[in-house]
């Protein structure tokens, strides 16, 4: 099971990454724009993905979750990706901890406004699934301002020889 988190987590990065690496296309009004009225800016959802995962990352290594920086903390799309980058970091060191009896203990993780109690392997999982809903939704943003968005499908990651020629 450890190797399973491993492998969620290395595509996970994998595909927010090239999600960055796309919105990098954008100039910085459209990074920071509403690309419909009434649609958050790519900005706010990227810096969602970015707090929410190093949020629950800290909390699986076992650090405080007690402040999180605000959107103005990612002006760029550079601050975005340091910030994914600490929350990786976390990953990798609480990664040997993972055995299947600490994954299934149930711990509790304290948010901004909220308490939960459930096991860490319920955290992983809603991390990268977490990530892949807002990724959906950064790709239609990108659409809107006339940028293909990336392949960041699961499959694209693990066979990506399978689809050279899409």
């Amino acid at each position: 099971m450890n190797d399973d988190f491993a492998s969620l987590f290395a595509y996970t990065k994998w595909a927010n990454d090239l999600m960055l690496e796309y919105c990098r296309k954008l100039t910085q009004e459209q990074y920071t724009a509403e690309p419909v009225p009434g649609w958050s800016s790519i900005q706010s959802t990227v810096a969602h993905i970015a707090v929410a995962t190093e949020g629950w990352m800290r909390g699986v290594a076992g650090l405080p979750t007690d402040s999180f920086p605000s959107q103005d903390a990612f002006q760029t799309v550079d601050s975005a990706a340091a910030h994914l980058q600490k929350a990786y970091g976390d990953f990798e060191r609480a990664l040997p901890g993972f055995t299947a009896e600490w994954l299934a203990t149930p711990r509790t993780f304290k948010g901004r406004t909220r308490t939960v109690v459930v096991p860490p392997w319920v955290v992983l999982r809603h991390v990268a699934n977490h990530g892949t809903y807002h990724r959906g939704q950064v790709a239609s943003k990108l659409k809107r301002f006339g940028i293909d968005p990336p392949l960041t499908d699961l499959i694209y990651w693990a066979a990506p020889e399978f689809f050279q020629n899409l």
